[in-house]
């Protein structure tokens, strides 16, 4: 089954990205156009695949190579959340960003991937148990999780700012939230840097954002489009997919999940187990090959893409991490 939606082109922020960065704050244009994006929610889509690479393929270890599989952990259990990954039309297939680079990653280590879907805290148990040799679930890196586990990148980590259709907001930094009614979830990255501004805010004798608490994204999104709420600020890849499927809402600006620092969304193993570099040599010949800008396209996400998967770089500071 296909969704066709409005492209989300004109939706979703144009990042400068220099040196594999991002501005921590963007903007996004507002505005649409004609085009149209179709979302596949089939069970039997075709994923996007590229092509083994013998010389990365050796640098596996050698238990894994004679494995002929990953064994990849997805927090795409109780349905998931889209586009990242979550059930297909048939209620039990695993769909999604997340599941189509696990694919990409498989096809050029020459190994067959198979996704078990799990909880989000199973998923790290599962990563420390051996379970799962690698954990592809939207993960942000961390300098807490650097402790434990090491990451390939592949995606930038962005929050959005949405608003109602036609809203006329911009956010591209704290004074554009002043005196603004915001919701946000309680206790998440989203909150820290909502309060962070609102000192920023209060320090340049601007009045602060009022944050609102909801209890499920369907109250957030009530409140946005009646208008008790200026701006919902959550995960970006959640509020595309929304904005380009429900069609009442736009994107306005986006901000790094790790904020003041670019977040990025890694490939996630348990340290020192010897498959970190082979990993991002496997995203890095997909970025190579276009099959990497395909799977971001084919989910809207492009705006999310990097030019190159690091290996470990700087993440969330400790004193930051929820």
């Amino acid at each position: 089954m296909k969704k066709t939606v409005p492209a989300l082109a004109s939706l979703v922020i144009g990042l400068l990205v220099v040196s594999g960065c991002a501005d921590p704050v963007a903007e996004a244009p507002r505005g649409g156009d004609a085009s149209v994006v179709s979302f596949d929610t089939s069970a039997g889509q075709q994923h996007i695949t590229s092509a083994k690479v013998d010389s990365i393929a050796t640098e596996l270890p050698a238990t894994v190579r004679a494995s002929g599989k990953l064994v990849v952990g997805s927090g795409s259990a109780g349905g998931g959340l889209p586009p990242l990954a979550f059930t297909a039309d048939d209620n039990k297939t695993p769909i999604g960003v997340e599941i189509d680079i696990a694919y990409l990653v498989a096809g050029v280590l020459g190994l067959k991937p198979e996704i078990q879907t799990t909880s989000w805290e199973n998923l790290f148990l599962g990563i420390d148990s051996g379970k799962y040799q690698v954990g592809v679930s939207n993960i942000g890196v961390s300098e807490l999780r650097k402790e434990k586990y090491d990451f390939a990148t592949y995606r930038l980590g962005l929050h959005a700012f949405e608003a109602k259709k036609g809203s006329g907001l911009k956010v591209g930094g704290p004074a554009d939230i002043a005196g603004k009614t915001i919701a946000v979830g309680s206790g998440t990255l989203q909150e820290a840097i909502l309060l962070d501004w609102n000192k920023q805010n209060l320090a340049a004798g601007r009045p602060a954002a009022t944050p609102k608490y909801y209890q499920s994204a369907t109250d957030y999104y009530l409140a946005l489009e009646s208008g008790r709420v200026d701006l919902y600020l959550g995960p970006n890849p959640t509020a595309t997919y929304h904005v380009a499927t429900a069609g009442k809402t736009e994107i306005v600006g986006t901000v790094s999940s790790s904020y003041p620092v670019q977040g990025l969304v890694g490939v996630t193993t348990k340290k020192n187990n010897g498959l970190v570099k082979a990993l991002a040599d496997a995203l890095n010949a997909a970025i190579a090959d276009g099959s990497y800008a395909k799977v971001l396209q084919k989910w809207g996400l492009s705006a999310e893409a990097v030019p190159k998967s690091l290996v470990n770089p700087p993440g969330l500071p400790k004193d930051k991490q929820k």
